[in-house]
């Protein structure tokens, strides 16, 4: 992802990557564990975490099976915000294949080997949203991935705004490209703050000449 920017930022974003993965799951799984035990699941932790891991390497394996794509679009000139909602794309695709996976092999266990109770399934379904949204924010939250060839490297970006605000600027960047808002602000303050020095310097040449004048 990061080879766009630097070698050290794809082997950054490599590490993040892993990092997101398993943080998301460690964070959600013992909800979805706690529930189907409630709901009667005769599943025990083992098998758990095994479709769910399932589920996560399924989505990383598809994601992976997407590099070629992706390095073809960077050899061919694809800029920065095309390259950022490409690989948005292809975790959406990766990700629901993953969840699928998930939800097939509960729906076995529930109809095969009656482990598993019906409602389960459905909880699942809630569950996954949930997975889906703290992927998303711990995904933000790690930011960079992918870095402007431009931009200096570094390992976490700070700026307001959320994953969806950014998406749509990206959208809007392809549509009409613009200079970013942070470069025209500076670029304007800069200019104010020259004005001001000139007024300044000219205001203390009147009061010299006026005092010389004076003597």
């Amino acid at each position: 992802m990061g080879s766009y920017h630097s070698v050290i930022q794809s082997l950054v974003a490599g590490v993040k990557l892993i990092v997101l993965f398993l943080s998301t799951v460690i964070l959600c799984f013992p909800s979805f564990f706690i529930v189907q035990q409630v709901l009667g699941s005769k599943m025990n932790f083992r098998q758990m975490t095994m479709i769910v891991l399932g589920g996560v390497v399924l989505t990383s394996t598809i994601a992976l099976s997407f590099a070629p794509i992706v390095i073809v679009f960077q050899i061919t000139g694809g800029n920065y915000h095309f390259l950022q909602l490409l690989h948005v794309a292809i975790f959406i695709f990766a990700g629901s294949f993953g969840m699928k996976f998930m939800v097939d092999a509960l729906k076995y266990a529930c109809d095969q080997k009656n482990i598993y109770p019906q409602i389960g399934v459905t909880v699942f379904r809630i569950w996954v949203i949930i997975l889906a949204f703290v992927g998303i924010q711990l995904a933000w939250n790690l930011r960079p991935f992918l870095c402007e060839k431009n931009e200096e490297f570094k390992w976490f970006r700070k700026y307001e705004g959320n994953f969806y605000t950014a998406i749509i600027y990206s959208v809007d960047q392809l549509v009409s490209p613009q200079l970013p808002v942070e470069k025209h602000y500076s670029s304007t303050n800069r200019k104010d703050t020259t004005t001001k020095h000139l007024i300044d310097s000219l205001k203390l040449l009147n009061q010299l000449e006026n005092s010389s004048w004076k003597k």
